[in-house]
Parts: C-alpha cells; sequence; structure tokens
C-alpha cells in the first residue's frame, strides 16, 4: 500500500497494484536531480502509519531495470507478493505471472534467479508454466495462523513442494526451530530449505542453522554474518584451543549435547 495524499491527518491508501507505472515511479527519491517525489509511508502490522525513515535510499525502479542495471553475476530471487487478505481467481494470477515472466526471459540472461512466493497457488502456477528457474515456496512455518492451511506449517508447506515440484522451502527461521524434526522430513524428501527472519542476524542462531543441515540463510546484515561465521566454520588448532580467548572458535557438540539442544531451542521460541 502507498499513500496517494493526505487531508487534515487522514491518509488515503492505493494498493500499488492498482497504480499505473508511471504513478509508481512518482514516489521516493527521484530520478532528475532537484526533483521530489510522493512521501513514502510506512504501515506497521498494528495499522500504525508513520514516515518512511532509512539511512540511505534510492528510487524506485521496474523488473526490467533492475535487470539492466544491476551486475549480471549478482542472482535475483523474484518474490512473488500477492495480498493476504483478496481471494484472487486464476485469470488474474496467470496474467500477472505471464507477465513477470516475459520481463525475467527477454532480461535475465545468464543471471541465476529463484522464484519465490507466499501464495501457495502463485508458486505452483509459476512452476507450471517453467521449468528454467528454481520455485521456491515461502512459509511462516506456523509461527502466524492463516485461512489457507497449506501456508500454516512445515509439513504442508513439503506437501505443496511435492505436489507442485518445487525445488525447495523458504521458512522463517522461529518455524523451524519450533520443529526441528521437520528438517529430515524436508531433506528425506529431497527439498532444499532456507530460513528467513530476524534471528538470522545472529551468527550463533546460524550456525546452529548449519548444524542441522539447512541449506542457506536470507540475512540483512551479510558481510557481518559471514564474517562471523567464516571464524566459527574455521578448523581450530590445539594451540588456538587452549587460548583464553575462545570467543571465536569453533563450538564442539557431543551428538547428545546436539540432540538436547534441539530439544530445548522450540522450549525457547515458544516464551
Amino acid at each position: 500500500m502507498v499513500s496517494t495524499g493526505e487531508t487534515k491527518g487522514t491518509v488515503f491508501e492505493e494498493r500499488i497494484t492498482d497504480l499505473r507505472v508511471s504513478e509508481f515511479l512518482c514516489y521516493g527519491p527521484q530520478k532528475e536531480a532537484g526533483k521530489h517525489g510522493n512521501a513514502l509511508l510506512r504501515k506497521t502490522k498494528d495499522g500504525k502509519i508513520v514516515e518512511w525513515n532509512v539511512e540511505t535510499d534510492d528510487f524506485l525502479c521496474t523488473l526490467e531495470e533492475a535487470f539492466l542495471s544491476v551486475e549480471p553475476s549478482l542472482g535475483f530471487n523474484v518474490e512473488l507478493k500477492f495480498d493476504d487478505h483478496i481471494v484472487y481467481d486464476q485469470d488474474y494470477f496467470i496474467h500477472v505471472l505471464q507477465v513477470v515472466l516475459q520481463v525475467v526471459f527477454g532480461y535475465a540472461k545468464d543471471r541465476p534467479i529463484i522464484f519465490s512466493s507466499f501464495h501457495p497457488d502463485a508458486a505452483l502456477l509459476i512452476r507450471k508454466f517453467q521449468d528454467k528457474y528454481p520455485v521456491f515456496f515461502l512459509t511462516n512455518g506456523g509461527t502466524e495462523i492463516f485461512y489457507d492451511v497449506r501456508r500454516n506449517s512445515l509439513e504442508e508447506a513439503i506437501k505443496v513442494c511435492l505436489e507442485g515440484g518445487l525445488q525447495g522451502i523458504v521458512s522463517e527461521v522461529k518455524g523451524v526451530f519450533r520443529n526441528p524434526g521437520a528438517v529430515p522430513k524436508i531433506k528425506d524428501s529431497k527439498l532444499s530449505l532456507l530460513t528467513y527472519g530476524k534471528l538470522n542476524n545472529v551468527a550463533e542462531a546460524v550456525y546452529m542453522q548449519h548444524l542441522m543441515g539447512i541449506d542457506g540463510v536470507i540475512v540483512d546484515l551479510v558481510k557481518e554474518i559471514t564474517e562471523s561465521i567464516s571464524d566459527l566454520m574455521k578448523p581450530s588448532n590445539d594451540e588456538e584451543e587452549n587460548s583464553v580467548d575462545s570467543a571465536k572458535s569453533k563450538p564442539k557438540f557431543t551428538e547428545q549435547e546436539l540432540s538436547f539442544l534441539l530439544k530445548l531451542i522450540p522450549e525457547l521460541i515458544q516464551i
């Protein structure tokens, strides 16, 4: 949603998908020097409207412009977003996805691409329409409950992937920590498993996922987490193990200790 105007403290909203491209590009910073765009506002989950304040910002762009401007070796996760509160008919999905595919096939070239979506029907359809790029089903993993039961657990996510030939699952990390027993089920189903969420900005949480066999994580602090995990995964020599400063030494767990942690973590996440 974007603010399309404000009168006496009342904010008028409109869905981005209802805007023309020219209207969409008028929001936020503008390409032309000295030109000011329409103000961006942020709507929180509890319905509050707050100013859009960030350290650095850039102008909005289309998917085509992103393909043309970003370094070709950098892969894209093309997330297909749909409103949780709207029931879409299949014709709408088909139209939107075909437009997206037209741009991707026209401009992606050799760039690594994956598709992902929280909407199970969108994920299934994008896989049906093409088999060149992997498709991942996004899920909250049971941390939030939705009307569509396919979105409410990792077990349901597995079913969606197997039904539609998807390549994997991207789960809210708390959903995985609450239900670590789902990880081997996902791996046994030959599916990849990635996670997202605030906990992924904690190096120890990411390292724990490495021990659990999770394939990858989505993080905000890419450089910091990469460096921290590299330190945790470095092989230790005897001198380092005997060092008083062991803050960056690789943690070691016996199978029994790891099993205990995997039983404890779900209880801690529930608190």
